[in-house]
């Protein structure tokens, strides 16, 4: 499905506006985008803000307590946090981030907008996930609704989801990171190729890092949390992002509150697709 022309000129111009240029990612990062599926960036997020997004986590976990992500989904073992763009000036940040936003673009190559932004953090002994992708899962049931044909894609396939995972503590190999296939965005989903999802794969990568690291994946890649057996604390949050032709995950435009939506730039409202609603 080819974008409308109008919508490409707006992703440009408010890709522009928010500070992506040319040269926002270098030559090397496309390249591990495109063979590896994903890409860390250490450091991103600098300590006086780290330690901002840290202490908001643990309000929000406090002040919702049971009803903690109940806007998008709850999930055994976890605590979740959803509808982060309405719940502080402090993640404004995180999904209009110039080198994040660049890796999505590169990624998708074409007009995207925010699917939704969750927080999560795997308890002790919880945090488990099946290898999944984040798009023939939601949106195919069998083989035959996959509209790719063999095991790999070709040049000419689309991407449509994107997500970027902004680690608030240290991703260690025992406290539940998540673990990717390198370049198995590039094959069918898992579901599709393996008997048991929740087996190790034999070219899996635990992506672990400093907390303040950010990391950027093709959702279309295999992946999946880790139980968290040390206990230690790994909170997370996910931006995520879709091709502008799909629903989101969380209908912004049904959450956006009046305060936010002032708050905001015309770019960041144009992302998370609520320009007009107020």
């Amino acid at each position: 499905m080819d974008a409308d022309v109008s919508e490409v000129i707006e992703m440009e111009k408010a890709l522009s506006s928010l500070g992506v240029t040319d040269d926002t990612l270098t030559d090397e990062e496309r390249t591990r985008l495109d063979e590896d599926g994903y890409l860390l960036f250490p450091g991103l997020i600098e300590p006086g803000w780290l330690s901002a997004l840290q202490a908001r986590f643990d309000e929000l976990l406090a002040e919702e307590g049971a009803l903690a992500g109940t806007e998008v989904h709850q999930e055994p073992g976890t605590r979740r946090l959803s509808d982060l763009m309405n719940k502080g000036v402090v993640f404004d940040g995180c999904y209009t981030h110039p080198k994040v936003l660049a890796a999505i673009h590169h990624i998708l190559k074409a007009p995207f907008k925010v699917s939704a932004m969750n927080g999560r953090e795997p308890l002790r002994d919880g945090g488990f996930q099946a290898w999944h992708e984040d798009w023939n899962e939601a949106f195919f049931d069998s083989p035959e609704q996959n509209h790719w044909d063999g095991d790999y894609r070709s040049a000419q396939d689309p991407f449509y989801v994107a997500i970027s995972l902004w680690m608030l503590d240290d991703f260690t190999s025992d406290n539940g990171p998540t673990r990717v296939v390198p370049g198995s965005h590039r094959w069918r989903a898992p579901q599709f190729e393996m008997a048991d999802r929740k087996a190790d794969h034999p070219a899996q990568v635990l992506l672990t890092g400093s907390a303040g690291t950010v990391a950027v994946m093709n959702s279309h890649l295999w992946h999946g949390g880790t139980t968290n057996q040390s206990g230690a604390r790994r909170r997370v949050l996910h931006p995520y992002y879709v091709a502008r032709q799909f629903p989101q995950q969380e209908n912004q435009r049904q959450y956006i509150r009046r305060e936010t939506y002032e708050r905001i730039s015309p770019a960041a409202q144009f992302l998370l697709d609520v320009s007009g609603a107020y």
